[in-house]
């Protein structure tokens, strides 16, 4: 089986060490028990989607046959990357499933229909009540079943007796035999299409930018013709959040301009005070790109950065409004400036 956890540590000021330093530690402890498939993973910080860090999810049209070859190669290529703590796929072909296969012709001949052999097999598994009878004034049901050490295996049904249209008892073995395979535990579909969705939970210090980076490349370089990728969770929300922060900006770029414009009456000055923005950005860009302190591109660093340019925009509108000021007072460009 697979157990899904979340770690429970005690109160800030009786730690020494962070969850970040005890995630692959426990990680590690709980790869030792046998049988058990466990996954430790800490919950996102803020509101929003729920479960696995990483949900990369392959769809295609075709069977879930040819799926489960696709998704098992591209499993086993990112299980190799190195980049995730665990990952694992939903799509898994190990439930067995038995099917009871009737001669029809054979039961026929011995005056048995599909409805008659239907019926009787409903009866004995079926487990459903007919109707209640009454002792020492109180209501029980009647399920007709047949006894649970005689329903125990596929192959006991084999012994299940049938009634022929002549009277005789037939057993089920005499008109049918069990075929067995092994069939998926789940047919999951996603936007409409059948679907297998790779879900991990990367090392610490591997951000879900790279490894959503990591898992799109491998999926233009892997999956065949027919084949795309979409995500569910908090990866679906990480890339829906990204690509509205695109937009944020440039509407904000604009807005702050046409107030500037405004305030200064002047379309030049609010570009002289905007410049100062992207430069600023690339200060902060340097240090989340080296990794300067475990930083990363994250909702905190989003948040820091919308911050950074109002800071900054704040600087180059005194700036500016300064210096204008001075020009007025008889000072040249240069001396205004300086």
């Amino acid at each position: 089986g697979r157990a899904i956890a979340g770690m429970v540590l005690t109160p800030w000021d009786q730690r020494s060490k962070t969850a970040t330093q005890l995630q692959p530690v426990v990680q590690q402890e709980v790869n030792r028990i046998a049988g058990l498939q466990t996954v430790l993973f800490q919950p996102p910080p803020l509101p929003g989607a729920r479960g696995l860090p990483v949900e990369f999810v392959i769809q295609t049209t075709e069977p879930f046959e040819r799926l489960n070859e696709v998704s098992r190669a591209f499993l086993q290529e990112a299980q190799k990357s190195g980049m995730f703590i665990f990952v694992d796929s939903d799509l898994k072909f190990d439930q067995p499933q038995s099917r009871v296969v009737i001669d029809r012709e054979l039961a026929a001949q011995l005056g048995l229909s599909m409805r008659d052999v239907g019926g009787a097999l409903s009866a004995m598994l079926g487990g459903g009540y007919v109707n209640y009878f009454s002792l020492y004034d109180r209501s029980y049901k009647v399920i007709p079943q047949v006894r649970q050490v005689d329903r125990l295996n596929a192959d006991q049904l084999g012994n299940y007796y049938l009634r022929a249209a002549n009277g005789d008892m037939i057993p089920l073995s005499t008109i049918a035999h069990i075929e067995t395979k092994v069939v998926p535990q789940a047919l999951n579909h996603f936007q409409q299409q059948n679907s297998a969705s790779i879900m991990g939970v990367q090392f610490p210090g591997v951000s879900q930018g790279e490894a959503l980076a990591y898992l799109r490349g491998l999926a233009a370089k892997m999956l065949p013709e027919g084949y795309s990728v979409d995500y569910s969770g908090q990866l679906r929300q990480f890339v829906q959040e990204s690509s509205a922060l695109l937009v944020t900006f440039f509407f904000a770029l604009i807005i702050i301009y046409l107030t500037l414009a405004a305030l200064f009456e002047s379309f030049r000055d609010p570009v002289i005070i905007l410049v100062s923005v992207p430069m600023s950005i690339c200060g902060a860009l340097i240090f989340i790109s080296l990794g300067v302190g475990g930083a990363s591109l994250n909702i905190y660093t989003e948040v820091g950065l919308v911050t950074l340019i109002g800071l900054i925009s704040k600087h180059g509108i005194l700036i500016v409004e300064f210096a204008n000021n001075l020009q007025r007072e008889g000072k040249s460009k240069r001396e205004a400036i300086e």
